[in-house]
């Protein structure tokens, strides 16, 4: 019997009493073959949400099953490439079929006749499990693809091909499994997107994921492996973090998705990761990248795709061994994908008119992060920040709070300190990390014991800070003792001094962990020997004319990298300077 449809609701299609399909299978919808997935079975229905645009689907056209689940298709190629949500490469399809993506387009995600060149690891007599690596490809000039046997398969290997260049359809290996089933593996296997891939075990999270940002490394620091929400109203700079996140943090590789972004936005980051210059290699960002671009334009059902396939290739670079940071911007338009569908369900609203299990599908998603043991015996990670956007930037919405239970870095974008042009515009007041004791060891053995200290005393002041400027509001900071103007002189130079980084200057952009310390270092020595200043009987304002707080401001761009021996001295310039006010 040939299933047809019975009804159209926008991307939602149900079909009448079918019984040969089953959940969260692939479907083809339609004489134009649009790709579908089973979201509800009944006894009566089966309801089908359509990652493409439905116009022109009639009732009574054919609906086909597949027999398994929405799957990415994995292997050597995907670096420096462009997808869409459902991992159509849209680099291809321009070249086919013009600017615009055509219904129904059928083409692979990988192009199977490319060639790469692959040296087999395996032996013919070796036994191999799922997940060990049986083969290397150099895809790129900074990343090797390790080829490992599928999950579900363990056996013999029977036959080998020579090392050489091969397309990702040529057979490399042939194994025997336990059943005396022979399977032949080439450079390409599947996987389905929603299913999280097997790993050995899940290791602690104790190494950060360093990214040169001055407020996120000392203040508001994420594990590898961790978790981050970057919640922020419109034009606060989510996406410009995300790229200096992409750019300079030591992830091995990044997946940035663009789940429902504007067109022209989406354009422009496409543009700037092309020209981006990867800092560790002098080579293009791209080359360690992969990019998914779903706009708002696109078919909604496909946002809930995207991000699913985004950390299924993360995953797979996992464990290969990798670390992986996957940026999703932005998870708010994937919830309100979520909620569009579920209202064409006719499902029981909840808060705000999203479904009731969207903190789940919430949770689902960031628990795919975590530092791993993988099959293979190596270590891996996947690092998932997730862009915010609250509407009106009311960080009390359901998707914003939702999220908060489940990561354990929370970077709250303000929209007075972006329009001060303060960079990055990272609430101290409203951020927080979880990570804090988890990495403490690490930073007391590869930095410095003193770093987490100097961190705790730089948060006291801009705690203090903030009660005082509520204060000054109301009456002004003339009536303040010295020692509480202190505070105020001291916050200052932390948010200007330290906080505040300038993307686009060559000193600025990327700290190193050491200068930081450095940085902090000299800070906190001008505040005690401001304190001790005013201890003594002295006017803040005669240290204040000598500009030493100032000076202290600009160490960020007087003392270049590869100079940090040079703060040092600040020192003996704060004590000059206390010592020449009589």
């Amino acid at each position: 019997m040939t299933n047809t449809i019975y009804s159209i609701n926008g991307p939602v299609v149900t079909v009448q009493n079918s019984t040969t399909f089953s959940m969260l299978e692939m479907v083809y919808v339609g004489k134009m073959r649009l790709l579908g997935e089973v979201i509800s079975i009944s006894k009566t229905k089966t309801v089908i949400q359509v990652y493409e645009s439905t116009t022109g689907l009639k009732v009574g056209d054919p609906v086909y099953g597949t027999g398994e689940p929405i799957s990415a298709l994995l292997g050597p190629g995907l670096l420096k490439n462009i997808f869409d949500g459902i991992e159509r490469p849209l680099k291809t399809i321009e070249q086919t079929s013009g600017i615009y993506i055509p219904t129904g387009s059928d083409v692979t995600s990988l192009d199977m006749d490319s060639k790469w060149e692959v040296t087999i690891l395996a032996n013919v007599g070796d036994y191999v499990k799922e997940g060990e690596v049986f083969a290397t490809v150099p895809e790129t000039e900074t990343i090797t693809h390790r080829l490992m046997i599928p999950i579900g398969l363990s056996g013999k290997v029977i036959s080998k091909a020579k090392n050489g260049i091969y397309a990702l359809k040529d057979t490399i290996i042939q194994i025997e499994d336990f059943e005396h089933k022979i399977h032949s593996l080439n450079l390409v296997q599947k996987w389905p997107i929603k299913t999280p891939r097997p790993v050995q075990k899940r290791l602690p999270m104790s190494i950060p994921l360093v990214s040169g940002q001055r407020v996120i490394d000392t203040l508001f620091p994420i594990a590898k492996g961790g978790t981050a929400a970057v919640p922020g109203g419109f034009g606060t700079g989510k996406t410009m973090m995300q790229h200096q996140f992409a750019k300079w943090c030591d992830a091995d590789l990044i997946v940035y998705v663009g789940c429902g972004e504007r067109g022209n936005e989406m354009t422009q980051v496409l543009e700037e990761f092309g020209e981006l210059i990867d800092p560790r290699t002098n080579k293009p960002l791209l080359e360690r990248t992969v990019l998914i671009a779903n706009t708002s334009n696109m078919p909604v059902a496909a946002r809930e795709a995207s991000i699913y396939t985004g950390v299924a290739i993360a995953e797979y670079y996992r464990d290969m061994g990798y670390h992986v940071a996957v940026m999703a911007d932005s998870t708010s338009r994937w919830a309100e994908a979520l909620r569009e569908i579920s209202g064409r369900l006719e499902e029981m609203p909840a808060e705000e008119g999203f479904p009731a299990y969207l903190p789940s599908r919430i949770s689902q998603f960031y628990e795919r992060a975590g530092y791993v043991k993988t099959l293979s015996d190596s270590e891996g990670s996947v690092s998932i920040i997730g862009a915010v956007s609250p509407q009106g930037a009311d960080f009390s919405e359901p998707v914003t709070q939702n999220t908060k239970r489940f990561v354990r870095s929370f970077w709250a974008l303000d929209k007075q300190l972006a329009y001060q042009r303060h960079y990055a515009a990272i609430n101290w007041n409203l951020s927080y990390s979880e990570y804090i004791n988890d990495l403490t060891r690490w930073f007391d053995k590869e930095v410095d014991p003193s770093f987490l200290l100097n961190r705790k005393q730089i948060m006291s002041i801009l705690a203090e800070e903030n009660k005082l400027l509520e204060i000054v509001k109301l009456i002004g900071s003339d009536v303040l003792p010295d020692d509480q103007k202190l505070i105020i002189e001291m916050g200052k130079v932390i948010r200007l001094g330290y906080l505040q980084q300038n993307a686009f200057h060559k000193e600025d952009t990327y700290v190193p962990l050491l200068k930081q310390l450095k940085m902090m270092d000299v800070i906190l020595y001008l505040e005690k020997r401001a304190r001790q200043f005013i201890e003594s009987g002295k006017s803040l304002n005669l240290l204040l004319e000598t500009g030493i707080f100032d000076k202290v401001i600009k160490i960020k761009y007087d003392i270049p990298n590869n100079q940090i021996d040079l703060l040092d001295g600040y020192q003996s310039l704060i004590d000059e300077a206390v010592k020449s006010v009589r």
